[in-house]
């Protein structure tokens, strides 16, 4: 299941932070909570997989301001994404967005214009995907004696690797059953972005556009909650290119 939010900000210019998801993060578990206390009792659980993710905020005219590296200026318009596998979390979330429309963001306020269901693609299997939101992978090194956490990037092996055993796992909570081997991405454009998930903590992700090969039904399944890691912070949602198709 997935949706256009579409918002309108009033005021007419508005800001945006670069480092906006957690934001983001923040209304999409409010709106739950406020729909679904028990549903979002459980999504803050640790270690307790969320199985939605979201895309960065988006609008149609936007433009940096000259020496700031915190935020853009956008006007009137903005809108998301948001995509689940699980029918509960979409009616919690759009719901209480249908409910209380008014949206603080960041110091700024927006109200919720329309939210639309989009239709899911009728096939997967060798389609061209391009991100809505960077994928972020990650993995375990030892350094001084201890583990520590090391963000993997396209130009290494363990990416692809990592990519895919997190997407089996996705495909076994979504399905219920064991997930295919078959699975491979052919990437096409990479570009590296580095967000502030929370004050202090910071991710490197990647900005993809890829070609996807493989079992239909394991691909479908990234692309109902994201490929990669921290699919709840807002990472690793895509979108079907459906204007280079054929390439």
């Amino acid at each position: 299941m997935r949706f256009l939010i579409r918002l309108r900000n009033d005021g007419g210019e508005f800001k945006v932070p670069y480092n906006h998801l957690y934001y983001l993060q923040g209304l999409i578990y409010r709106r739950i909570q406020r729909m679904d206390p028990g549903l979002s009792l459980s999504l803050h659980k640790p270690k307790t997989p969320k199985l939605f993710t979201f895309s960065l905020f988006m609008t149609k005219e936007r433009h940096r301001i000259n020496g700031n590296s915190e935020y853009f200026i956008g006007r009137k318009e903005a809108f998301f994404y948001f995509s689940t596998a699980v029918p509960e979390i979409a009616e919690a979330f759009i719901g209480g967005l249908l409910q209380e429309p008014e949206v603080q963001l960041w110091g700024e306020r927006f109200y919720v214009e329309t939210v639309k269901a989009l239709p899911e693609p009728v096939s997967f299997n060798g389609r061209r995907y391009s991100t809505l939101s960077p994928i972020a992978v990650t993995t375990l090194k030892p350094q001084f004696g201890k583990l520590k956490r090391y963000d993997l990037g396209p130009d290494e092996p363990k990416f692809y690797e990592n990519l895919r055993e997190n997407l089996k796992g996705k495909y076994l909570l979504i399905y219920g059953k064991k997930p295919p081997e078959d699975f491979e991405i052919e990437v096409l454009n990479v570009k590296p972005k580095r967000f502030e998930v929370k004050p202090g903590i910071f991710q490197r992700a990647w900005h993809m556009v890829f070609k996807a090969y493989g079992d239909d039904e394991l691909i479908r399944a990234g692309y109902l909650v994201g490929f990669g890691e921290k699919n709840s912070l807002g990472f690793g949602m895509v979108k079907v290119d459906r204007r280079r198709r054929n390439e």
